[in-house]
């Protein structure tokens, strides 16, 4: 008797502990997505007065940086290779997806970009299909045509003012979906802080031996860090956002499972339209707001339609992996 009031009592605690834990990871990724906003926003104002493609080199190397102590830290989580061909494709698509997207704040409101990048998992799903061919319904195919139909109500009207740049974004999402793929690959003898830590240390690579090359070449102007008494600031803070991000992103995934977590993504784009409203009074137009909803809810239900199909399958044992941008 008293072994089974035990064990109930057992049974009850680590349930209780589950939960606080689950609620902890969705807390973890709300304020990763509030933060990624102001990330950008910092971006936006750097292409101010420097090249989009300088912005993301020293938004990189300033990452890069800050993940050196936070490798320390966390270095008993690392397993496998970080420098390997497969580490460094992900470094370039990061690279793809960064510079694509800060190029398109330079001209564009924040919550439009973002709003056009957030067809990123309607991309996986049929990347996923073609690529790794997994099962994709009709249903699931519907969804994912609704979806692109919502970005191009972003884009068209995007299109006719900021011309080709706006389909940078769709660039982004494009990069971001398949690094989500080469993510796959690599974990399966890596783990995902190994992934991340040294495709961040090639993107920063890729990007100097890129801006460097572009400078040499009159092809960009450098305008350098110092150049005011602001830049060096805003540089380092991002840096410090990107890399903060990343381990709130990676804890909430440690905690939750990816199916509860992944719609808490669509939150970046209400925080990037505060965040462009309020720094630089930018406010998308009804005909954005229709894009944005149809592109929330393509999502949304591509993600409970993903649980559904998932809940079918014969259990097994399986590791998911998210990348942070």
């Amino acid at each position: 008797m008293v072994d089974a009031v035990n064990n109930n009592s057992t049974s009850s605690s680590a349930h209780s502990l589950s939960f606080v834990e689950a609620n902890l990871g969705m807390i973890l990724m709300v304020i990763a997505m509030l933060l990624l906003p102001i990330g950008d926003t910092f971006a936006k104002v750097l292409t101010s007065v420097m090249n989009p493609l300088e912005v993301s080199m020293w938004r990189f190397v300033s990452q890069a940086i800050w993940f050196l102590p936070v490798a320390f830290i966390m270095q008993k989580y690392f397993r496998g290779s970080i420098f390997s061909p497969i580490v460094a494709l992900s470094g370039l698509l990061m690279v793809t997806c960064i510079t694509s997207l800060v190029t398109a704040f330079s001209v564009m409101p924040i919550a439009t970009a973002i709003a056009i990048f957030f067809v990123e998992p309607l991309v996986l799903t049929l990347l996923a299909g073609l690529i790794l061919r997994e099962a994709i319904g009709p249903r699931r195919f519907v969804a994912i045509g609704i979806g692109l139909v919502g970005a191009m109500l972003v884009i068209r009207p995007s299109f006719a003012q900021f011309g080709w740049t706006a389909l940078l974004p769709l660039i982004a999402a494009v990069a971001y979906a398949l690094n989500m793929i080469v993510l796959r690959y690599a974990s399966k003898q890596r783990s995902a802080l190994t992934v991340q830590f040294g495709a961040t240390m090639y993107a920063a690579v890729w990007l100097v031996v890129l801006t460097l090359g572009f400078s040499a070449t009159n092809v960009i102007e450098l305008s350098g860090p110092l150049q005011n008494d602001w830049t060096w600031k805003v540089i380092v803070t991002v840096g410090a956002l990107s890399a903060f991000t990343f381990v709130l992103i990676a804890e909430a995934f440690k905690r939750s499972e990816a199916g509860v977590l992944a719609p808490f993504q669509y939150l970046e784009i209400l925080g990037a339209t505060a965040a462009g409203y309020l720094v630089f009074g930018d406010f998308p137009d009804w005909i954005t707001w229709v894009g944005i909803a149809i592109i929330l809810a393509s999502g949304i239900y591509v993600f409970h339609r993903e649980r559904e199909v998932g809940r079918l399958r014969p259990t097994k044992s399986k590791t998911k992996n998210e990348g942070a941008r």
